[in-house]
């Protein structure tokens, strides 16, 4: 203990001498270090590692592109009259109309009677001469449009073949060679018919409407496949008539038209 009393500041002296030495000695070793984290971190910023790309997930886009495939449809007419301000118009009697796509124009008429048209062949006359027997066959079309088209009279023997039909078989009993049944074929459809005075022929070929079109309170009977009609201030004909519907077409820019009928709705 005398000694330390008496020596302790070359004691301490010595202690830090020592600690000097020491870390004199490690110094390198750290200097060695940070230069080697300093060239990692340069590396690391230089030649950074890049990650390999992944399947991307282009759904989001996919379904852009879809969208942006179809049109967008945007009516500012109907319900909101937006850039169309709703027309009125005054019907014959002086009532105002609100002027619509289902009250005005070709969707405004109606159907209030379908009547069908027939295709009508009838054996008038059978004369037999020596050459064979000559028929006379009744031809009458009601869907004609002109009326003296709708009747007429074929002369034929046996093989003859017109506009209508063709005379395949002439069929009679030997004991009253008059009494004749004829075989016909008809040219549209290949059907066969027999015709005799007590049983002609008869099928549906066409249709006849009567329309109505309340706006104007016009009213048209009788009306063929070709008829014209005249209202709300454009001019249509009549194309096409089958057992439910008319179709009208418009003479300035062909559109067309179908109006449906139904025989309960009719008054």
């Amino acid at each position: 203990m005398d000694f330390l009393k008496k020596h302790y500041e070359k004691v301490l002296l010595g202690v830090v001498l020592l600690g000097l030495a020491v870390a004199a000695a490690f110094l390198p070793f750290k200097i060695a270090s940070e230069k080697q984290k300093l060239e990692d971190m340069r590396n690391q910023l230089i030649h950074p590692k890049v990650k390999e790309l992944t399947n991307l997930n282009l759904t989001l886009p996919d379904a852009v592109l879809k969208r942006m495939a179809v049109p967008a449809t945007v009516d500012f007419s109907a319900p909101n009259k937006l850039l169309n301000p709703l027309a009125w118009q005054k019907a014959v009697d002086g009532r105002l109309i609100k002027v619509d796509a289902t009250n005005v124009g070709p969707n405004a008429v109606t159907v209030t009677k379908m009547t069908p048209l027939y295709l009508k062949l009838t054996l008038n006359e059978v004369t037999v001469t020596d050459s064979g027997a000559r028929c006379k066959i009744g031809v009458e079309n009601e869907t004609a449009l002109n009326l003296r088209d709708r009747k007429k009279e074929k002369y034929c023997k046996l093989g003859d073949k017109n506009e209508v039909f063709a005379l395949r078989d002439i069929k009679s009993p030997p004991d009253n060679p008059t009494n004749v049944t004829v075989v016909l074929e008809l040219n549209d459809t290949k059907q066969r018919a027999e015709v005799s005075r007590e049983q002609p022929f008869r099928r549906i070929d066409g249709y006849m409407v009567d329309l109505r079109y309340a706006p104007e309170s016009k009213i048209w009977n009788t009306r063929r496949v070709g008829s014209s009609l005249s209202f709300n201030g454009e001019d249509y004909n009549i194309v096409a008539i089958t057992e439910n519907e008319v179709v009208l077409s418009a003479k300035s820019n062909q559109k067309k038209w179908t109006v449906k009928y139904s025989a309960s709705a009719a008054p």
